[in-house]
Formats: structure tokens, C-alpha cells, sequence
């Protein structure tokens, strides 16, 4: 296998990106390459320092809220870790509102991930029941979105 000269520049970058968005971890692919950088969370540092296992299941209660699961048919999860934003611009006019009608294709959400704007675009046509991100909110993969039905 070819040696892989770490690039500190872009390891010191992808670790202000963390910091910047309050996330936990980011990962770098360029071909064969991968640089992958994370941060202790607070849930980790409770079950590191606490030997007792209460914690953890306050933890799984807040990640998956009753009354949302990604199970849910209507429901949009994010298809990358990124900042979520709710309109084209800063202080534009959002995408969609609770009540808006969409159609399968339509832009609903922006994800910034890497200096690179992603649209998320509804996978069906329906009604936006919930939208449970806010504008520039930090976003990790396969968190919900938004419920269509």
C-alpha cells in the first residue's frame, strides 16, 4: 500500500469545521484517502466518567424523541452531517413551512456540508407536517428533517 502523507493544514480545518458547527466528528474522502476527525461529546464523557449505566438510556430517549421516527413514511432524514438551512439566503424566504403543499423533486432544505450546498428535495408529494430543524442547525446523518404526509 502507498504511503499517506497527513496534511496538517486540512486536519487543523476539518477540526475547526467541528468547533464552528458543534459537531462530534467529519470525515474527508479523496480517492483512496480518508481522514476522518471527531471530538468526545458530552454523552461520551458522562458514560466515560460514570460507571453507572443510567445515563445511556436518557441518551437513546433524547436521540430518538417519541412521535418521530425516522420510520415514519413521511419522514426526510439528512443524508450527510452538515448545517441545515431553511432558505436559499440568509433571511430569505424558507423552502417550505409547516402547512406548505410540496411535490415529489422540490427543494425543501439546503445542507452545507464541505463549503458545498446540497439541496434536499422531497422524495414524495404531500403536506410539510413537522419541520424539526432550525435555520444554520448543525445536522448529522439520518437525523429527521422534516415529516411529509
Amino acid at each position: 500500500m502507498a504511503s499517506f502523507d497527513i496534511d496538517g493544514d486540512l486536519v487543523r480545518k476539518l477540526a475547526d469545521l467541528l468547533r464552528e458547527t458543534g459537531l462530534s466528528e467529519i470525515e474527508f474522502a479523496e480517492g483512496e484517502k480518508r481522514i476522518r476527525v471527531t471530538r468526545p461529546t458530552a454523552a461520551q464523557a458522562v458514560a466515560v466518567h460514570a460507571p453507572v449505566a443510567a445515563p445511556a438510556p436518557v441518551a437513546a430517549a433524547a436521540a430518538a424523541p417519541a412521535g418521530k421516527p425516522v420510520s415514519h413514511p413521511g419522514a426526510i432524514t439528512s443524508p450527510m452531517v452538515g448545517t441545515a438551512y431553511a432558505a436559499a439566503e440568509p433571511g430569505g424566504t424558507p423552502f417550505v413551512r409547516v402547512g406548505d403543499t410540496v411535490k415529489a423533486g422540490q427543494t425543501v432544505l439546503i445542507i452545507e456540508a464541505m463549503k458545498v450546498m446540497n439541496p434536499i428535495k422531497a422524495p414524495r408529494g404531500g403536506t410539510v407536517v413537522e419541520v424539526l430543524v432550525s435555520d444554520s442547525q448543525p445536522v448529522e446523518f439520518g437525523e429527521v428533517l422534516m415529516i411529509i404526509e
